[in-house]
């Protein structure tokens, strides 16, 4: 990818805490305007991984660019184009929302307080109130429109809605998706719940095992992976290299593979993916495997 063409690029990025390795050899890009979704269970790397790209942790291994510059700078300059939303949507709860807008409007060199005030009036927030007072949903919206009010180039967001409700999810995602749609930044999205994801994402990065398992267009790798059912065998299916998982019943097995789309061998039934089903295998992935991109599966008969 060239400067143009990505936001964010990792190379051998790690970060370890004593002799704990938080994140581990992380190299991947993210795509210049896209919505890149961030999977991964508890512990993976996740949270990690977004306070060392929006430079709010140093490195012990590797290297992080975003937007061609390294966040690790702090220069106004650097951080004025990053946006970044913590799962807890911190904000002073003693201050009022017109108190925040003006704090958020002193700490950044383009921040567009109308923008703020307009989007915080159709969801009628009212600017007088501390935000102590709002709901959690209400809150989450006045650190999404500060956030947005920075006209940032990329915008990450780190488990913003895992404490909100239905209604206040669903209200979050569209006041998201319509920044995106009219500004055309770039977003990083890390959430737990790969269906909401899937309404609003076309990129995929999963971590798991503090190591990036699987990346690239959602597209792309739901049409390269399939469902095959066929008669039960026990043999050692991994030396395909192409088997992501595989499932066991009386009388079938069930892989999940990657193969670029190659027809299945014959007694062999192949069906699509769904997204949520292909994040999960790799989640249940043991440490320490790897999947190979396009190779052939050869399944016993």
């Amino acid at each position: 990818m060239t400067a143009t063409e990505y936001a964010l690029r990792t190379d051998g990025l790690g970060k370890r805490y004593r002799r704990t390795w938080a994140l581990r050899d992380c190299s991947l890009s993210v795509p210049t305007g896209r919505v890149t979704a961030l999977v991964g269970p508890n512990g993976a790397g996740k949270s990690t991984f977004l306070r060392l790209a929006v430079g709010l942790l140093a490195p012990t291994t590797g290297s992080v660019e975003v937007l061609g510059e390294s966040p690790a700078t702090n220069t106004p300059q650097v951080l004025s184009r990053i946006g970044f939303l913590a799962q807890d949507h911190p904000l002073y709860k003693h201050f009022t929302v017109a108190e925040l807008l003006r704090l958020g409007r002193s700490c950044n060199l383009r921040f567009d307080q109308g923008l703020a005030e307009r989007r915080l009036a159709q969801l009628e927030i009212p600017l007088d109130r501390k935000a102590g007072a709002l709901s959690g949903g209400q809150q989450a919206q006045v650190a999404l429109a500060l956030a947005l009010a920075k006209r940032p180039d990329l915008l990450v967001l780190d488990e913003p809605m895992a404490s909100l409700d239905p209604v206040a999810r669903l209200e979050f995602l569209q006041a998201l998706m319509g920044a995106v749609a009219a500004d055309g930044m770039t977003v990083l999205f890390s959430s737990h719940v790969v269906p909401e994801l899937e309404r609003v994402c076309d990129h995929l990065i999963v971590l798991n095992h503090s190591r990036v398992t699987l990346a690239g267009d959602i597209d792309s790798l739901v049409d390269e992976h399939r469902l095959l059912v066929g008669p039960r065998t026990t043999a050692d299916l991994d030396r395909a290299g192409t088997v992501v998982e595989a499932t066991h019943s009386e009388r079938h097995t069930t892989l999940l593979v990657r193969d670029g789309g190659l027809p299945a061998a014959p007694g062999w039934q192949s069906s699509p993916v769904g997204l949520e089903d292909l994040v999960l295998a790799y989640l249940r992935r043991p440490a320490g495997t790897e999947v190979a991109p396009t190779a052939r599966t050869e399944v016993p008969a």
